[in-house]
């Protein structure tokens, strides 16, 4: 069999944390490569948290982007390449261009499965390569396999394939129980979702151990390997259980998630930074602008600096516009506001969900 390597981005935050813990725990006969991509614009919680981590681990091996630039950091060379051009959800190349293509060219041509972090609880996929030597698998989910991996192995021209795989390795009772799923032909009201989550809702390690034999025939990553012990996964693991991992494991979550609690108008509120990633990361809320101008002033200095060349972090408002004493009073009140709204959802949340619909939208249900 071909060599494969095993990898896994370590992002500074909670989830790829616990998923590199769980697997050093769990599986610790897979020789795993941890990595870090510096961006050189991480706040001071996330780099202790990795240094943490890296002690946990043993290695974290470090890439940086644009490394023999004269600019401060990765990110100051690749805003000068792009114009002054702030990235954007629109215009993502901050990620693109120090994290993804880092990686791609830290795994090279190699055979490599990367593992995600994506817990179960979770509606979305995830990062999956655009190079085929490179395969994506999720731990955290009932569902380890990409969207690319389900839609081959479950379209109608590799069932009988498939099927057949499916016999020889479940027993007669559980084969008889999903035949006619497997045979059943997809439509617009039996795709993708439901013939896969009834499939993972009668056994979840027969159906893995099927994918394994049918991904032996294809180039996929997974596919050259004699054995491959995610197959016996059944674990479908959400917020909590990250948490509980992290805090048994002695690392604890990143310093940045502490709630600081808040008073504005006699309401009193909690805030937090809620993911890892540069401080000026556009896609943090209003709420966790104010968090950094509050907590890192410095930081949030220099992502107003960067505003200086007439292109905002967020449409329609620059930061200098954002720290106005009344503005700020107003976006803390409607976080309050947003955080009793969802408090209360959850309370409700069992009467919703005995009311939802049984038809699962196909875009999602890979999660």
């Amino acid at each position: 069999m071909s060599k494969v390597r095993h990898v896994l981005g370590i992002s500074g935050g909670k989830d790829s944390a616990a998923l590199a813990i769980y697997m050093k725990n769990k599986h610790s006969d897979i020789p795993i490569e941890y990595y870090n991509s510096d961006t050189g614009c991480e706040l001071e919680e996330t780099i202790e948290f990795v240094k943490q981590l890296k002690g946990f681990l043993g290695h974290i091996e470090m890439l940086v982007a644009a490394k023999d630039s004269p600019e401060p950091t990765p990110f100051d060379h690749f805003l000068k390449a792009n114009g002054g051009y702030l990235p954007s959800p629109q215009a993502r190349w901050c990620t693109q261009k120090m994290k993804l293509a880092e990686f791609e060219d830290f795994v090279k041509d190699d055979y490599a499965i990367s593992y995600v972090g994506i817990r179960g609880d979770e509606q979305r996929e995830g990062y999956v390569s655009t190079k085929s030597n490179i395969q994506s698998i999720f731990p955290f989910r009932k569902n380890i396999w990409s969207l690319d991996v389900i839609t081959k192995v479950l379209n109608d021209d590799n069932i009988d394939q498939f099927s057949k795989y499916y016999k020889e390795i479940a027993n007669k009772k559980t084969f008889d129980e999903v035949r006619n799923i497997l045979l059943q032909p997809l439509t617009k009201s039996f795709f993708y979702s439901k013939k896969l989550n009834y499939l993972l809702d009668t056994n979840i390690v027969y159906f893995n151990k099927a994918v394994f034999e049918w991904l032996k025939t294809t180039d996929y990553p997974v596919g050259k390997l004699d054995s491959f012990p995610l197959v016996e996964n059944t674990d479908n693991l959400n917020v909590d259980d990250i948490k509980k991992i992290l805090i048994d494991s002695g690392i604890g979550m990143p310093a940045y998630y502490d709630p600081i609690i808040f008073e504005v108008d006699g309401e009193v509120g909690y805030y937090n930074r809620s993911r890892s990633g540069c401080y000026f990361c556009f896609y943090q809320q209003k709420i966790e602008w104010i968090w950094l101008y509050e907590q890192h002033p410095k930081l949030f200095e220099q992502a107003m600096e960067y505003e200086k060349s007439g292109y905002t972090w967020i449409q329609g408002e620059r930061l200098s516009d954002l720290i106005h004493p009344e503005r700020i009073r107003q976006i803390k009140l409607d976080f309050i506001k947003r955080s009793k709204q969802i408090s209360s959802k959850k309370k409700d949340s069992r009467l919703v969900n005995m009311f939802e619909d049984d038809n699962i939208n196909c875009a999602n249900c890979f999660i």
